[in-house]
């Protein structure tokens, strides 16, 4: 068995059967039997699947919301208007494309093109945007007609219980299946499988080598979401106030639980020191408080193990010789997983708090010379998931944002976009999700001549 502990209280608040390498076999044997059937439905009634789920995904939105603050400490106000919004609209945007004709054969010279299911999908997702990462993927693999076994994060069970039910009410008996367990077992034996035709994962780049090379014994299709260490670029002509009260609050959201925020924030070397006292005040309005309370900002990491590594990464950016301008490694509640929310100055691309992922509310704010040095700077990790520029001229950001080795990146705050493709470059990962380009990936293309 595997305890839940709410990551606020330190208190278990439930205890989780761990699946085994049978478990996950009998699932996948399930999901095997469905398939045929569920791949000769018609787009158009794979599209009202998609929107019965939808509809179970707003009934229940209250409960999904009190699970991932329960179980992984985000704030309940940012669970309600983020953790269970954008799951909805990445699948409003799903169902969207089924019904503008995606599955229509196209015509090429003497070809018919015809996209059809890879087969038995493996989703592998995180704890911490549970309920989206898992729509994510569990969405456009079923809409594409593959069947899909599930293997959520162990720290985050309910979450993926209430989709699970919300999901096999929509769908026939066998074409959803869900299996608990650790990564290092049920994570295992899914993307080893050779009855599984693609493994969809997001977690750490470390994790995300080892199920390539699990699945790379049976050459099936692999895409992956990994980590990032994404770069702000303030530019010299932007306002800089604005900018860098934005990025704190992108570094911190989700308790800086966030593969994809701005933990690198680079400014004009003249104006560095004024960042820094501008990010230090900025992070004193993220008090560490209960997040069940809807005016909390931001609340603990996600377990012990979680916050004692971001504590240690606090710890050596200061024995590196970064200047800590906010916060530090002492908890600054006596009960709880908190980490205080941290500003570090004076960072440099070397240290080690500017090439590794933390994943916790650390903000290493870092100087440059000229708009080549930022370009450098930001593109000199083994990461490329996101990134943001800021510029009072738009087409002088876009020039930079076109430079940035990254999957996505932000122009003056620009918002969020479910229906547009998200993932990275390098070691971020490979594969992209939501819209259009994440039913792609469920997808085999088969060309038939005439």
């Amino acid at each position: 068995m595997i305890e839940v502990v709410n990551p606020a209280t330190e208190e278990v608040i439930g205890t989780l059967a761990e699946g085994t390498p049978a478990d996950v076999d009998a699932a996948v044997a399930a999901a095997v039997k469905a398939f045929p059937a569920w791949a000769e439905t018609s787009a158009d009634e794979r599209a009202k699947v998609v929107r019965a789920i939808i509809g179970g995904l707003k009934e229940r939105a209250g409960e999904l919301a009190a699970a991932m603050t329960r179980e992984m400490g985000t704030p309940l106000t940012f669970s309600q208007k983020v953790q269970v919004a954008n799951p909805v609209a990445i699948a409003e945007g799903v169902a969207d494309v089924l019904e503008r004709g995606y599955f229509e054969p196209e015509e090429i010279g003497n070809s018919l093109v015809f996209r059809e299911p890879v087969g038995v999908v493996a989703a592998i997702t995180p704890w911490n945007f549970p309920l989206q990462q898992m729509v994510a993927k569990v969405v456009p693999a079923l809409a594409a007609g593959n069947t899909v076994v599930l293997k959520p994060s162990e720290l985050a069970p309910r979450t993926a219980d209430l989709l699970g039910e919300v999901v096999s009410a929509a769908t026939p008996a066998g074409v959803f299946q869900l299996v608990h367990g650790t990564g290092a077992v049920v994570g295992e034996a899914l993307a080893a499988h050779p009855d599984v035709d693609m493994v969809s994962f997001t977690g750490s780049t470390k994790a995300g080598r080892r199920v390539s090379a699990a699945a790379a014994e049976t050459v099936k299709r692999v895409a992956l979401e990994l980590g990032g260490k994404s770069a702000c670029v303030v530019l010299d002509d932007a306002d800089l106030g604005r900018a860098v009260k934005i990025a704190v609050a992108n570094s911190f959201m989700n308790n800086g639980q966030a593969c994809s925020a701005w933990t690198r924030l680079l400014v004009p070397a003249e104006r560095h020191d004024e960042a820094v006292e501008l990010a230090a005040q900025a992070a004193k309005k993220y008090t560490p408080a209960d997040p069940a309370e809807p005016s909390t900002r931001i609340g603990p990491a996600v377990s012990k193990a979680q916050r004692d590594r971001v504590v240690g990464y606090i710890r050596k950016g200061v024995e590196e010789g970064a200047t800590l301008a906010a916060g530090g490694p002492e908890a600054p509640l006596p009960q709880g997983f908190y980490v205080a929310p941290t500003v570090f100055g004076g960072v440099t691309p070397e240290m080690t708090i500017a090439q590794e992922e933390i994943f916790g509310p650390v903000l290493s704010v870092m100087p440059y010379a000229d708009e080549d040095d930022a370009v450098r700077i930001a593109n000199s990790t083994i990461y490329g998931l996101a990134g943001a520029v800021f510029s009072a001229d738009t087409e002088r950001a876009l020039r930079v944002a076109r430079r940035l080795r990254t999957g996505q990146v932000d122009i003056n705050a620009a918002a969020f976009n479910t229906s547009a493709p998200f993932g990275g470059y390098r070691q971020s990962g490979n594969g992209r999700e939501f819209g259009r380009f994440g039913l792609d990936e469920f997808c085999e293309v088969k060309s038939v001549q005439r």
